[in-house]
């Protein structure tokens, strides 16, 4: 992978999970981006930016995400998602 078109991996350590309140936040957040950003999960592949999308992966605590980025801003939006979901979705900046 070039650095236009990267990928991360984050284990999901919150207690419940992706539910609503993180999924709102991620999808705030990778909203702000420009690359394409995905989530995938167990053979899933959902659109970051898309609040119910990331529901669908059902996601408990301790999954293993992966966290792809394709577009100019790969680096940052990777960065920033991986960064909101080690936080455990904290107002950290």
């Amino acid at each position: 992978m070039d650095e236009n078109n990267l990928e991360a991996k984050v284990s999901l350590d919150n207690e419940f999970g992706l539910h609503a309140r993180p999924a709102a936040i991620l999808a705030k957040e990778a909203q702000k981006f420009s690359s394409d950003i995905r989530l995938l999960l167990d053979g899933r592949e959902v659109d970051a930016k898309s609040i119910l999308d990331i529901l669908t992966l059902a996601a408990t605590s301790g999954s293993v995400l992966i966290i792809r980025a394709r577009g100019d801003d790969a680096p940052a939006a990777v960065k920033r998602i991986k960064q909101i979901i080690s936080a455990r979705f904290e107002a950290k900046r």
